[in-house]
């Protein structure tokens, strides 16, 4: 079974380097959690199995208190977060507002990308790219191995580069700003604007991060063809990465601290977990996606006001985040895709199943003589 870890792509990708790595500090609990979803109560031994789970973490307050691993994946094992890794690319760009690089939201993305100006992104802002609210004529289905979603992804598993220049055929659709529809092109959008800005590849500022939150392993990166013929990272699904480590990715969207340091700006990891407009707020966007989550900046709120949210990548990546109790749980799973049915239902379980989660980690925490807010992060010197 094609469980995600250590993926494969032949070269084509560039390796973020763990230079200062530091592990969590460990103070295990007994965690005994309830998932009531799918039409059944379980155990949480039971989720994780009805989900193809592959590795399972809880973080509380910086200290690491459950940890599994699953059909013969290692804590050591980079796990591929699919497009998880958009809400790594969201703590890019906020850094990259923070340091006035991009400096305006609301300017058109073909200000920094006119290569643009003759597609359906001519009049998209930087906000709509990280809303998905560009409006333009795209259709994110997998299942439909006729659709641009599936040729997209047949270009990048055959290493053809081009990533970018499929943006240049994209055709316009509505109005932006009127309407969400998932679309990954809005990502790499995003990061070519983000690029341009900053001067820094997806890669080049993900080394940077990676040094600055401590990370105990490299990580990989995808790219559509390979680095020495100017390969381009997949900035809306190639970051593998392993669970401990997205687990740094779902603390910084805490408050954008680590260790000490602010390494992204609290107003931006506020503004990232709220919904804009009430048509992105949970449970408003198409049932196609999910009725138990909104969309803010390439982050999913499960609240109007952004304490919880979730990174989500196809196929069963999850890091969730309970800001308020400094909680994140982070799943990684293979799931098969080729029911749509079943895709839905497991991803609609694990957005029930990982607040109840972290209910359960908090209630073991303060049973084991500690609190939610006693215990200090392990990356605090």
């Amino acid at each position: 079974m094609d469980t995600l870890r250590e993926p494969d792509w032949g070269g084509r990708q560039v390796r973020v380097p763990a230079p200062a790595p530091r592990a969590w500090t460990a103070r295990p609990v007994s965690l005994q959690a309830t998932v009531v979803g799918a039409g059944r109560t379980m155990s949480l031994d039971e989720f994780l199995a009805l989900t193809a789970s592959t590795a399972f973490l809880v973080v509380v307050d910086g200290a690491l208190v459950h940890e599994q691993y699953l059909q013969g994946t290692r804590a050591q094992d980079r796990m591929l977060g699919n497009s998880a890794t958009k809400s790594a690319l969201a703590l890019l760009v906020g850094q990259a507002v923070d340091d006035g690089r991009l400096a305006d939201l609301e300017a058109p993305v073909t200000d920094l990308v006119p290569e643009l100006g003759a597609t359906g992104y001519a009049g998209v802002s930087l906000r709509q790219l990280l809303t998905m609210t560009s409006g333009v004529g795209w259709r994110e289905d997998y299942h439909d191995p006729a659709s641009p979603a599936s040729r997209l992804l047949r270009r990048w598993h055959e290493g053809a580069g081009g990533r970018r220049e499929c943006l240049l055929d994209m055709p316009a659709g509505d109005p932006p700003g009127r309407r969400f529809a998932y679309c990954t092109p809005d990502s790499l959008a995003l990061d070519w604007a983000r690029e341009r800005a900053t001067g820094e590849s997806f890669a080049a500022a993900l080394i940077r991060l990676w040094s600055v939150i401590e990370a105990e392993h490299p990580a990989l990166v995808g790219l559509d063809r390979p680095p020495e013929q100017g390969g381009i990272a997949m900035a809306g699904g190639s970051l593998a990465a392993t669970a401990r480590d997205w687990a740094r990715i779902g603390t910084l969207q805490i408050d954008g601290r680590w260790a000490g340091r602010q390494v992204v700006s609290r107003s931006w990891v506020q503004a990232s977990c709220r919904p804009g407009p009430e048509f992105l707020a949970p449970g408003r966007l198409p049932s196609t996606i999910t009725a138990h989550a909104g969309f803010g900046y390439h982050w999913w709120p499960l609240d109007r006001g952004g304490e919880r949210v979730m990174a989500d990548g196809m196929r069963g990546q999850f890091v969730y985040v309970d800001r308020p109790r400094r909680i994140v749980v982070v799943k990684t799973s293979a799931w098969p895709y080729a029911d749509p049915w079943w895709d839905r239902q497991c991803r609609d379980l694990c957005y029930l199943a990982l607040p109840a989660i972290a209910d359960a980690a908090a209630e073991a925490v303060t049973v084991a003589g500690g609190s939610v807010t006693s215990f200090r992060p392990c990356c605090a010197r």
